[in-house]
């Protein structure tokens, strides 16, 4: 198949009706479990309008992937949307203990992956979740040891290692292998390619070790392995249209959602100025990015790991719907999902809401918005 007959291909719309990853998928992210309260929300909450909610609490992963509740918090822009109501967050490591978090309602909004979002949905049967809002677009590259891979043709019969059987990024090497024609085993990994499926933590040293010759991962992962002498064989931007493809989500508990939608229309104004503010501010905002991942984890990232994994990442409001289906289309084409109806999945209500109140355009749903 052409380059150019691949991107059409991944340029089809999403339909109400899409398939889905019927593992439990998980999410890539850096960190464990660990409530946090940042300075701008600690003691008494700022002034301002008093909202339905004394407290609202958020969950994200210490990763810059969720760059907009990192800076967000850090610089307070979250808080100060809030008003009176006290933001309280919690840091995870993982999709799938955050999507269990926001089932037990001990966060009430998430960011969060594609493929946990998508199956925390369908897990259950489309009642506990909605995506309200985009956050992140990019940021995923396939990284390989120069000495052992020069060409894309020469990763058949290597060893690539993906973050989770049936993760977002395991799905997109899978179909990318599938369209060159080569065959691999979804369930096993093997085959033309030896598909290793190994935590984002761990990668950096089974590739200073030899036993993976490359990895397919997201940021800051994949500069990882750069600054470990790995080299930039394909960035999977380059595969989509337009080069922008959902990598980070906003949920939301559809509880919550109904009883304090002022209090999610404000998380959701703090999220828009917040990308604003990053887009305006590049180096101020990876400096406070980097200053909440080192509050978080103890550790900063170096520079010549910060630098190239933060001009990789875009916030973005535009949840980029459409991507997320076929997201989707990759997996059951690799024999790892069923085929859920995802319609209703999400609800732009008030991120359009706030949109219009910025001047900024509003989004749209792909045919899978609530009716």
């Amino acid at each position: 198949m052409s380059a150019a007959a691949r991107t059409a291909r991944r340029a089809l719309p999403a339909v109400a009706a899409v398939p889905l990853l019927a593992l439990a998928l998980g999410a890539c992210g850096y960190g464990s479990e660990k409530s946090t309260t940042s300075a701008a929300s600690a003691g008494t909450a700022a002034a301002g309008k008093k909202l339905s909610a004394a407290t609202v609490k958020i969950g994200y992963f210490p990763n810059l992937t969720h760059a907009t509740p990192l800076v967000g918090e850090q610089e307070g822009i979250l808080q100060r949307e809030l008003g009176a109501t006290r933001l309280k967050s919690a840091t995870f490591n993982a999709g799938p203990s955050e999507i269990e978090a926001l089932n037990a309602g001990s966060i009430d909004i998430g960011w969060i992956g594609p493929s946990p979002a998508v199956n925390g949905y369908v897990k259950s049967k489309g009642k506990n979740l909605r995506i309200i809002s985009g956050s992140a677009s990019g940021g995923v590259k396939l990284v390989v040891d120069p000495k052992k891979i020069g060409s894309l043709d020469e990763v058949k019969g290597k060893k690539i290692a993906t973050p989770q059987k049936g993760n977002t990024q395991d799905v997109a090497f899978l179909d990318w292998i599938a369209e060159r024609g080569w065959k691999v085993d979804p369930q096993s990994g093997k085959g033309d390619v030896s598909v290793v499926r190994t935590d984002n933590k761990v990668t950096p040293d089974a590739f200073k070790s030899g036993s993976v010759d490359g990895a397919w991962v997201p940021e800051p992962t994949a500069s990882k392995l750069v600054s470990e002498g790995g080299k930039v064989l394909l960035d999977e931007s380059t595969l989509w249209p337009d080069g922008k493809f959902v990598i980070t989500n906003v949920i939301v508990s559809q509880k919550f959602l109904a009883q304090h939608p002022d209090v999610v229309e404000a998380v959701l104004r703090g999220s828009v100025k917040t990308n604003a503010w990053i887009a305006a501010n590049p180096q101020q905002a990876r400096t406070a990015a980097n200053a909440a991942l080192k509050k978080l984890s103890g550790k900063e990232l170096p520079a010549d790991v910060l630098d190239p994994a933060w001009q990789s990442l875009h916030t973005t409001d535009d949840p980029l719907a459409a991507t997320l289906g076929t997201q989707a289309d990759h997996a059951v084409k690799a024999s790892l999902l069923e085929r859920p109806d995802l319609s209703g999945i999400y609800d732009l209500t008030l991120l359009n809401k706030v949109l219009k109140a910025e001047g900024k355009p509003t989004v749209g749903a792909a045919k899978l918005g609530r009716q």
